[in-house]
């Protein structure tokens, strides 16, 4: 199926920094590999500036938010930008269609905001509307493609809530920027033109497959790196939403093109009522401590948060500094804070409104110090770790990126449509593909995670802000599912305690467990090592260097000279930029 097979099919660059851990094998799969720039062409994916940074997953977004930060905008505004320009660009993985998290620090308040735009769950979310299968569960091929795979969108909610609580800079004048890249045209790069390879016999099944023929889809193939693709329908939905605002979306004209695509085709899935109703919530975030540094990170919905402060919890309790990096004990280290720190994700978790989830208790330091008894430092733990129901998660799909401006304000936001293309459907007149987010619900009743009216799905994203003494030091994020808790876990560690600065540290090799069996690691680790780690009983599925199953982290943070230094992942399109 799509999902399982993203990972193999798509992956960034060729690791650089990475080669610190003792590399000894980085990759000759052809089909895994990414094809070298063109000649005379050089990918910059860090930046060193003054007065502000943009990194985000695709050169244009990025542009789009240093241009509004040149034009006297903060790094709220060049957030909103970015985020329209994603749209634009990356239209795959995100868009008016979708939701998510920012985390946000107001340099002159010295305090945290945390932005919940997640998708819901519409009123018809109730088990009576699906035939249930033999356990009493909802058919999982429910939330995987079509009209009942949509969550009420969030993403233009959350884009205003950051625009009016946040910004300076007027709605209108942050989309125009998407609204001009939308009318000339994106020329398809090589990880859109994989992805089209790779959905082509999910777009051709699509219950709207006139809009990808005429969109992803030419002379009965799919696009090719190259070619140029304009959604003129998506920009006429951006003109509508720079004119009127979000509630065009939630109660306007867009509202009534979704809510009629749905009464027609999806049994009235959605209703205007369901998109009227949403709201974004802002949240306190939860705070926690590593080596002096203070972390804000996302409350649940997202476990993301959770889960990392947790892991780093389980992680101070070590002289991380003194192990080799890239160490047989470092990485046996790492890899048992990560079992027990899922353990605890998978049976607590789900969205507050519905469920009591104990989130002072799992950031008590006195609780990660019982849990790291259970760490043996010479031997690989399995059945002493328990878990709950598995639970399903964002794609590869999502996207993030991070601004810090001139005053030391940050923002890190991730946001998705899920899969790759969403759940396949596009309401007529509109352009906008809508996202398969019910899929992050589990199936089965009666769970934390279980799906009820207006319940937020559990999420992984996990963007973070980093301060000292009410000073700004960084903003990250990454998408990739559960294996974004694990790399902005990775990347943390690289830069606190191994002294790395932003670029290096997101270039290092990763490695991910969720689930007390197998190691997701990347080949960029010595043989020696790997077998170490094996000998302690740990076992491995390797992947090829820079893949994508591992994320695509964009971050900035200020330098040892005091500058501005931006990060973009080689496992992902991204450059980040300055001025």
């Amino acid at each position: 199926m799509f999902k399982k097979g993203v990972a193999t099919a798509l992956t960034g660059l060729m690791l650089t920094s990475a080669l610190l851990f003792g590399c000894v094998n980085q990759g000759t799969d052809k089909k895994a590999a990414a094809p070298a720039p063109a000649a005379g062409e050089k990918i910059q994916r860090s930046v060193v500036a003054e007065h502000g940074v943009v990194a985000a997953a695709d050169p244009l977004a990025s542009k789009a938010g240093v241009e509004i930060l040149k034009k006297g905008g903060n790094a709220f505004d060049a957030a909103v930008a970015t985020s329209f320009m994603l749209g634009v660009v990356e239209p795959q993985a995100s868009g008016l269609g979708g939701g998510g998290f920012a985390i946000v620090y107001v340099a002159k308040e010295k305090k945290a905001y945390v932005v919940d735009f997640r998708e819901c769950a519409p009123a018809a979310g109730k088990s009576s509307f699906f035939k249930l299968n033999d356990k009493g569960e909802i058919p999982e091929d429910n939330f995987l493609y079509g009209w009942t795979a949509v969550a009420v969108p969030g993403q233009m909610r959350g884009m205003e809530m950051i625009n009016q609580k946040f910004g300076t800079m007027k709605w209108a004048d942050l989309i125009q920027p998407a609204i001009d890249q939308g009318e000339k045209g994106i020329i398809v790069n090589d990880t859109l033109a994989k992805i089209a390879v790779e959905d082509f016999d999910r777009m051709q099944k699509s219950p709207t497959k006139a809009f990808f023929e005429k969109t992803f889809i030419k002379n009965g193939l799919p696009i090719t790196k190259g070619e140029k693709v304009v959604n003129k329908e998506y920009v006429e939905s951006l003109k509508k939403i720079a004119k009127g605002g979000a509630d065009v979306f939630y109660k306007g004209e867009i509202a009534d093109q979704i809510a009629s695509a749905f009464a027609k085709n999806g049994k009235s899935w959605i209703t205007k009522q369901d998109l009227a109703n949403y709201k974004a919530i802002l949240r306190e975030p939860l705070q926690t401590t590593y080596r002096g540094y203070t972390i804000d990170v996302l409350p649940a919905p997202s476990s993301g948060g959770l889960t990392v402060a947790e892991m780093l919890n389980l992680l101070e309790g070590y002289d991380v500094a003194k192990m080799k990096v890239g160490s047989a004990d470092y990485i046996h280290t790492f890899i048992e804070a990560q079992k027990l720190a899922f353990a605890d994700r998978n049976q607590y978790m789900g969205d507050p409104a519905f469920v009591k989830v104990p989130m002072k208790g799992l950031l008590d330091k006195k609780y990660a110090e019982q849990l790291r008894k259970q760490i043996d430092p010479k031997k690989a733990t399995s059945e002493k770790v328990k878990y709950g129901d598995p639970i399903p998660f964002e794609r590869a799909s999502t996207t993030s990126f991070s601004v810090i401006d001139k005053d030391g304000n940050m923002i890190s936001v991730t946001h998705t449509i899920n899969d790759f293309f969403g759940a396949g459907v596009v309401p007529e007149g509109t352009g906008i593909m809508l996202n398969d987010e019910m899929d992050d619900f589990t199936t089965a009743l009666g769970k934390s995670n279980s799906m009820e009216p207006g319940k937020r799905p559990l999420s992984s994203m996990s963007p973070v802000i980093v301060s000292k003494d009410g000073k700004p030091v960084l903003t990250m994020g990454t998408p990739g599912g559960p294996r974004i808790i694990s790399a902005i876990a990775n990347c943390l560690v690289n830069i606190f305690d191994f002294g790395m600065d932003i670029q290096p540290a997101i270039d290092a090799g990763r490695f991910h467990n969720p689930n007390a069996k197998e190691t997701h690691m990347e080949k960029v680790f010595s043989a020696d090592v790997v077998k170490a780690l094996t000998d302690m009983g740990h076992t491995f599925k390797m992947h090829e260097a820079n893949d994508l199953y591992f994320g695509g982290v964009q971050g900035v943070m200020y330098g040892k000279d005091g500058k501005l230094h931006g990060g973009a992942d080689p496992r992902r399109a991204g450059q980040a930029f300055g001025y």
